[in-house]
């Protein structure tokens, strides 16, 4: 059972929650209430307790109550690492592989990130726009409140900013709330194939310095990785995004030990991603520096990788663990939070409760946004979802049913069957 204190009534409400169970997310556990009730007020949450502690007037004098009908509710789910605005498609990939192909093959025939760049770039600002719309919107049907989303597929300057524009347009159109990545350094262009630093230069002298100007990003990442950039070219990178006061994020050891969280850490980096060949050394500064591991099962089974993420390790020094969707064309087209859950159980051996905290909360720690994201709590944002469950491990075990009700985002409910 959770320690949540109830606080006094609020004078004012404007929706109200009841006949609900709750899994709050607070205190880094479900932190359960049964016959629970919920009161908003505003854009934020204003009242969390038992249903049998409200008076008759606070009931009455509600303008909007909501009868769960026993259902759950639980913090909107943070997704807090995709890469979903890109033109193309890579199915025939999928296909290629299925038949033997390896990746190396498919990049000799125009394939791989390659593929997905050439079509990026020749695509317009308004057909990116249209076709991640498509995306968002069914993450958003699917509990999904927060959004991170990284650039990466244009790796030259014109196309990074057009990405980056876009992803600031799906935030302007869409209720829930997006944070932009700069991932400028995702890969080597064709066009500087034999010039890496050369490329690095772009990023950090060109690139940076007008993501940051036009304040159309929060945070800078790097595929620190031997297929991808060096240790040195990495810590290039991020000495010239802390400098500009942006956030740091990497992709780190998803094939091989770079020693790149390590790095990342000094940094204060707000989360290393992927993580499979992590050291012990790594997880250590990652604890140190409170860095959060965000797990990625679905690039990990999409790959068939065997190499699993130190999960133990991270339990051990208590390294919060969040997991995401990952949504990119190559190694990860899921497009559902709940498909990950069960893939975070069954195949990183994560419990239930460890991975609906790293859907929400811990999501929320993964962007920095864990003191108004990702739990149930007094003067949080009112993002919250209801779900017709009989208990929030279904999340994780009934693969593949979105049972949402209602969907509330910032105190304004966009997506109910309930609602009075």
């Amino acid at each position: 059972m959770t320690r949540h204190m109830e606080t006094l009534l609020p004078d004012k409400i404007d929706a109200l929650f009841i006949n609900c169970h709750l899994a709050t997310m607070a205190d880094n556990a479900l932190a359960i209430i049964e016959k629970a009730a919920l009161a908003v007020t505003g854009k934020t949450i204003s009242w969390v307790g038992k249903e049998k502690n409200l008076t008759e007037n606070f009931k009455t004098g509600c303008p909007k109550i909501i009868d769960c009908n026993k259902g759950w509710i639980l913090p909107g789910f943070v997704d807090c690492h995709t890469h979903l605005v890109w033109g193309g498609s890579r199915s025939n990939e999928f296909e290629m592989r299925l038949n033997g192909a390896t990746y190396e093959e498919i990049s000799k025939k125009g394939g791989g990130i390659f593929s997905t760049v050439q079509s990026t770039r020749n695509a317009s600002k308004n057909e990116l726009f249209i076709l991640a719309s498509k995306r968002v919107d069914a993450l958003l049907k699917q509990g999904i409140t927060t959004l991170e989303i990284k650039s990466g597929y244009g790796l030259d300057l014109k196309t990074e900013l057009k990405i980056l524009e876009v992803i600031r347009q799906l935030d302007e159109n869409f209720p829930l709330h997006v944070e932009a990545t700069f991932l400028g350094a995702h890969a080597l262009p064709p066009e500087y194939q034999n010039n890496p630093d050369g490329y690095i230069d772009l990023v950090t002298q060109t690139m940076l310095p007008e993501v940051k100007a036009q304040g159309i990003a929060t945070s800078v990442d790097v595929f620190c990785e031997h297929i991808a950039f060096t240790l040195p070219q990495t810590k290039k990178v991020f000495e010239t995004a802390k400098n500009l006061g942006l956030n740091i994020k990497l992709h780190a050891e998803q094939l091989s030990d770079s020693n790149g969280a390590a790095l990342a850490s000094t940094f204060n980096a707000l989360s290393c991603d992927h993580l499979e060949y992590l050291s012990l050394s790594g997880a250590k500064k990652m604890a140190q520096h409170n860095v959060a591991a965000v797990l990625l099962p679905g690039a990990f089974y999409f790959l068939k990788e065997t190499q699993k993420p130190p999960v133990d390790i991270f339990r051990n020094l208590k390294i919060p663990m969040a997991v995401s969707t990952d949504l990119n064309p190559g190694s990860s087209p899921v497009h559902s939070m709940t498909l990950i859950l069960n893939m975070a159980c069954i195949l990183f051996d994560l419990t239930c409760e460890e991975a609906l905290l790293g859907a929400t909360i811990n999501g929320a720690k993964a962007l920095g946004l864990e003191l108004s994201k990702g739990s149930i709590e007094t003067g949080k944002d009112a993002d919250l979802v209801v779900w017709d469950i009989d208990t929030p491990e279904d999340l994780c075990y009934l693969v593949g049913l979105t049972s949402i009700n209602t969907v509330m985002i910032k105190g304004r409910i966009h997506h109910t069957n309930l609602c009075k």
